[in-house]
């Protein structure tokens, strides 16, 4: 997994860099209004333009993460990652992973 961001957290929600080949933006993860259980939880902006959405997860080991769904129309597929907490405990790191059959 490639680190393609840093984050805080921000009253209910995060701030942030995300850094990619093709995309270096300051992002805010967003409260979200939840219209149903799958709806997401939080919404990603760069500025004023939307770049995705993000869910609150528990990993099987009971840890707690944000999955976030990123999408740009100058990639040719949506980026999946992970917010979550630093290893040193400072801040949180944007994991990126490619899903399986990619």
């Amino acid at each position: 997994m490639a680190i393609i961001g840093s984050f805080s957290k921000s009253g209910e929600g995060f701030i942030g860099t995300i850094k990619t080949l093709s995309l270096k933006v300051k992002a805010e993860i967003k409260t979200s209004e939840k219209a149903s259980d799958k709806a997401p939880d939080y919404r990603v902006f760069a500025g004023q333009v939307e770049l995705g959405a993000a869910w609150k997860k528990t990993s099987t080991e009971g840890r707690e993460y944000i999955s976030l769904k990123l999408d740009d129309p100058t990639w040719a597929a949506p980026v999946y990652a992970s917010l979550l907490e630093a290893e040193d405990g400072k801040g949180l790191n944007l994991l990126w992973s490619r899903r399986n059959g990619d």
